[in-house]
């Protein structure tokens, strides 16, 4: 056994002991435990409970791929500010630049990446699995030591079992390989590169803005698209069948799911929300026909802009004697309007304590303003000065100044 086999021996184990698992479920609703169908869904389960617990990359995928797409317009700007700029500062400025950019929309240009990448050594060591096979079977895996529960009986269990007269250890360009073989080969690599055009062509021209569309990332997905079909073409006749079902499973698992998200969380400005729009309106529709009431009454009501709390400012009380003289900028007049009265500097400042409060001014329990309370303590204190002084000018005989 090589260094990669010993790398990936934990995930083969793993990967050995679901097989065995679903086998047996197989085998128990019914199934022959020999038949090459058994084995097949062994290996679509297999698929199934990995891509369940790829989910939540999945999604970071989506969100990630969205938000690259609609960057890119800022993100062609930021280079064009730095174009020609190859000096340390500056690089290190545009780099300073790009992560907040990412962290603005919330992705980075690996995350797309993260399913692939975690897949990837499950792909392999399935790999890794069935080319052990005939090792296992014959003894020579490890010194006679099986692979998890899968025995020398197991091994040749699988060895033996057929698909559609095809052996599923065996591979288009493989040893032995027969027409129904290739034929079958040949078809599901048909279908794993339609599955995967579908997909990315949902993904990019269905879930994506028309903004977002025009710029270089944009087109080097478009052109993954068409080349992805032809790597599956040149790669997948060295694959063993089983492989390849794994494969088409997870592409079909992948179509699926991301054809939910679209349709239920499209991106914003797509056709995909587009029509999702078009199917809300259509639904509301139904809904009044129902019920005989225009369809506008059941549309929901936006949502009203918070508005800040606006607070009253507590007026602070000016002594009489720092008042400003009348006459003076800013100070109280002496004179007071035709056909009035002088009013005192005290009246002067001290405003009506029946007004209304103003807008956006707090109103206590008894309905006055902080401003008006205040007014009235000053009033209150300059009635009290007068009247000290007043009586200081009665004890000493002299008028009260």
């Amino acid at each position: 056994m090589g260094a990669f086999d010993t790398i990936l021996y934990p995930i083969k184990w793993v990967v050995a002991w679901i097989l065995h698992l679903f086998h047996e479920l197989w085998t128990f609703v019914g199934l022959d435990p020999a038949s090459g169908w058994t084995w097949a869904l062994s290996i679509v389960g297999l698929t199934v409970i990995m891509r369940i617990l790829l989910i939540p990359l999945f999604f970071k995928q989506i969100k990630a791929s969205r938000g690259m797409q609609v960057l890119q317009p800022e993100l062609q700007k930021l280079q064009k500010k730095y174009k020609g700029k190859n000096d340390p500062a500056s690089r290190q400025q545009m780099q300073s630049e790009m992560m907040a950019l990412y962290q603005k929309h919330g992705t980075n240009p690996f995350a797309s990446c993260l399913p692939i990448l975690a897949q990837s050594p499950i792909f392999f060591a399935l790999f890794r699995v069935l080319y052990s096979m005939p090792q296992i079977a014959d003894g020579t895996y490890r010194d006679g030591q099986p692979l998890g529960p899968i025995d020398e009986a197991a091994a040749s269990q699988f060895l033996d079992a057929t698909l559609l007269g095809a052996r599923l250890s065996q591979s288009f360009l493989g040893e032995g390989a027969t027409l129904n073989v290739r034929i079958l080969t040949a078809v599901l690599i048909v279908l794993m590169s339609v599955t995967t055009f579908t997909t990315q062509r949902q993904l990019t021209m269905k879930n994506m803005p028309q903004s977002a569309l025009d710029n270089p990332m944009a087109k080097q997905q478009r052109m993954l698209m068409y080349l992805m079909p032809l790597i599956f073409a040149f790669s997948g006749v060295y694959f063993p069948i089983g492989v390849l079902i794994y494969w088409l499973t997870t592409n079909l698992w992948t179509m699926a799911q991301q054809f939910y998200t679209i349709r239920k969380m499209p991106a914003a400005g797509s056709e995909a929300e587009k029509r999702f729009k078009e199917r809300e309106r259509a639904k509301l529709e139904r809904k009044a026909a129902r019920k005989g009431v225009p369809v506008e009454e059941l549309l929901p009501e936006p949502p009203e802009p918070e508005r800040p709390v606006q607070r009253g400012q507590r007026v602070q009380p000016k002594r009489k004697d720092r008042q400003r003289r009348p006459g003076t900028p800013g100070g109280v007049d002496a004179q007071a309007p035709t056909g009035g009265s002088a009013a005192s500097p005290e009246e002067a400042a001290e405003p009506d304590a029946t007004a209304p409060a103003p807008s956006g001014q707090d109103v206590t329990k008894d309905g006055k303003t902080p401003q008006q309370r205040a007014a009235e303590r000053h009033a209150k204190r300059a009635a009290q000065r007068r009247a000290e002084i007043e009586r200081r000018g009665k004890g000493s005989g002299k008028p009260g100044k």
